[in-house]
Protein backbone atom coordinates (compact mmCIF):
# COMPACT_ATOMS: atom_id res chain seq x y z
CA UNK A 1 0.00 0.00 0.00
CA UNK A 2 1.20 3.47 -0.61
CA UNK A 3 -0.63 6.78 0.80
CA UNK A 4 0.17 9.49 -0.81
CA UNK A 5 -0.71 12.21 1.24
CA UNK A 6 -3.32 13.68 3.65
CA UNK A 7 -6.42 14.78 1.36
CA UNK A 8 -8.63 16.34 3.95
CA UNK A 9 -9.15 17.70 7.59
CA UNK A 10 -12.63 17.61 8.45
CA UNK A 11 -13.92 19.90 11.47
CA UNK A 12 -17.42 20.41 12.78
CA UNK A 13 -18.07 23.66 14.15
CA UNK A 14 -20.68 25.25 16.90
CA UNK A 15 -21.22 28.76 14.45
CA UNK A 16 -20.60 28.63 10.95
CA UNK A 17 -20.27 31.96 9.34
CA UNK A 18 -17.80 32.77 12.24
CA UNK A 19 -15.22 29.80 11.62
CA UNK A 20 -16.28 30.62 7.46
CA UNK A 21 -14.85 33.87 8.66
CA UNK A 22 -12.22 32.79 10.63
CA UNK A 23 -11.18 30.34 8.26
CA UNK A 24 -11.20 32.17 4.81
CA UNK A 25 -11.03 35.81 5.73
CA UNK A 26 -8.21 35.33 8.11
CA UNK A 27 -6.39 32.22 7.76
CA UNK A 28 -6.51 33.00 3.83
CA UNK A 29 -8.33 29.21 3.01
CA UNK A 30 -9.75 29.34 -0.39
CA UNK A 31 -13.51 28.46 -0.80
CA UNK A 32 -13.68 25.16 -3.50
CA UNK A 33 -17.58 25.03 -3.17
CA UNK A 34 -20.31 25.90 -0.22
CA UNK A 35 -23.49 23.22 0.41
CA UNK A 36 -26.01 23.67 2.35
CA UNK A 37 -27.61 20.03 2.42
CA UNK A 38 -31.36 20.37 3.62
CA UNK A 39 -31.52 16.53 4.21
CA UNK A 40 -29.07 16.81 7.31
CA UNK A 41 -29.87 21.02 8.14
CA UNK A 42 -26.11 21.75 7.97
CA UNK A 43 -23.41 23.30 6.08
CA UNK A 44 -20.24 21.77 4.13
CA UNK A 45 -17.67 23.66 3.31
CA UNK A 46 -14.40 22.91 1.40
CA UNK A 47 -11.21 24.61 1.67
CA UNK A 48 -8.29 24.37 -0.09
CA UNK A 49 -4.76 25.95 1.31
CA UNK A 50 -1.93 24.21 -0.41
CA UNK A 51 -2.29 20.76 -1.22
CA UNK A 52 -4.66 20.22 1.78
CA UNK A 53 -8.25 20.06 1.86
CA UNK A 54 -10.11 21.80 4.59
CA UNK A 55 -14.05 20.54 5.13
CA UNK A 56 -15.98 22.60 7.42
CA UNK A 57 -19.57 21.16 8.73
CA UNK A 58 -21.70 23.49 10.48
CA UNK A 59 -24.25 21.92 12.21
CA UNK A 60 -26.94 22.80 14.97
CA UNK A 61 -26.04 22.02 18.33
CA UNK A 62 -23.11 19.93 17.72
CA UNK A 63 -21.60 18.27 20.79
CA UNK A 64 -19.44 20.07 22.67
CA UNK A 65 -15.26 19.61 22.22
CA UNK A 66 -13.59 17.81 24.78
CA UNK A 67 -11.30 21.29 26.45
CA UNK A 68 -8.51 19.46 27.13
CA UNK A 69 -5.80 19.25 24.35
CA UNK A 70 -4.54 16.01 25.71
CA UNK A 71 -7.68 13.82 25.20
CA UNK A 72 -7.78 10.88 23.16
CA UNK A 73 -8.54 12.13 19.29
CA UNK A 74 -7.16 14.94 17.33
CA UNK A 75 -4.70 17.05 19.04
CA UNK A 76 -4.46 19.91 16.95
CA UNK A 77 -3.46 21.07 13.17
CA UNK A 78 -0.21 22.65 12.68
CA UNK A 79 0.50 25.15 9.73
CA UNK A 80 4.27 25.50 8.39
CA UNK A 81 5.39 28.56 8.07
CA UNK A 82 8.48 30.52 6.84
CA UNK A 83 8.23 33.29 10.32
CA UNK A 84 6.72 32.42 13.19
CA UNK A 85 7.34 35.94 14.31
CA UNK A 86 5.81 37.27 10.88
CA UNK A 87 2.78 35.68 11.17
CA UNK A 88 2.15 35.80 14.61
CA UNK A 89 1.93 39.54 14.47
CA UNK A 90 -0.27 39.35 11.28
CA UNK A 91 -2.45 37.02 13.13
CA UNK A 92 -2.64 39.70 16.41
CA UNK A 93 -3.52 42.43 13.92
CA UNK A 94 -6.98 40.59 12.79
CA UNK A 95 -7.09 39.88 16.73
CA UNK A 96 -5.84 36.45 17.20
CA UNK A 97 -4.14 35.75 20.14
CA UNK A 98 -1.30 33.26 20.12
CA UNK A 99 0.57 31.65 22.72
CA UNK A 100 4.42 33.02 23.73
CA UNK A 101 7.07 31.57 20.59
CA UNK A 102 8.91 28.77 21.88
CA UNK A 103 10.92 26.38 20.29
CA UNK A 104 10.38 22.46 19.87
CA UNK A 105 12.92 20.67 22.07
CA UNK A 106 13.08 18.45 19.65
CA UNK A 107 13.70 19.84 16.39
CA UNK A 108 14.67 23.65 17.22
CA UNK A 109 11.88 24.72 15.84
CA UNK A 110 10.14 28.07 16.54
CA UNK A 111 6.55 27.01 16.99
CA UNK A 112 3.56 28.43 19.02
CA UNK A 113 -0.28 27.63 18.99
CA UNK A 114 -3.85 30.09 18.78
CA UNK A 115 -7.18 28.57 18.48
CA UNK A 116 -9.79 28.12 15.89
CA UNK A 117 -13.59 30.30 17.31
CA UNK A 118 -13.99 26.81 18.90
CA UNK A 119 -10.85 26.34 20.77
CA UNK A 120 -9.62 23.93 18.22
CA UNK A 121 -5.75 23.89 18.96
CA UNK A 122 -4.03 25.49 16.06
CA UNK A 123 0.27 25.47 15.76
CA UNK A 124 2.75 27.71 13.90
CA UNK A 125 5.39 25.44 13.30
CA UNK A 126 8.54 27.26 11.30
Amino acid sequence: MKLNQIHHVALIVSDYEKSKDFYVNKLGFHIIRENYRSDRQDYKLDLKLGDCELEIFGMKFPPKRVSNPEACGLRHLAFRVDDVEKTVAELESKGIVCEPIRVDEFTGEKMTFFFDPDHLPLELHE
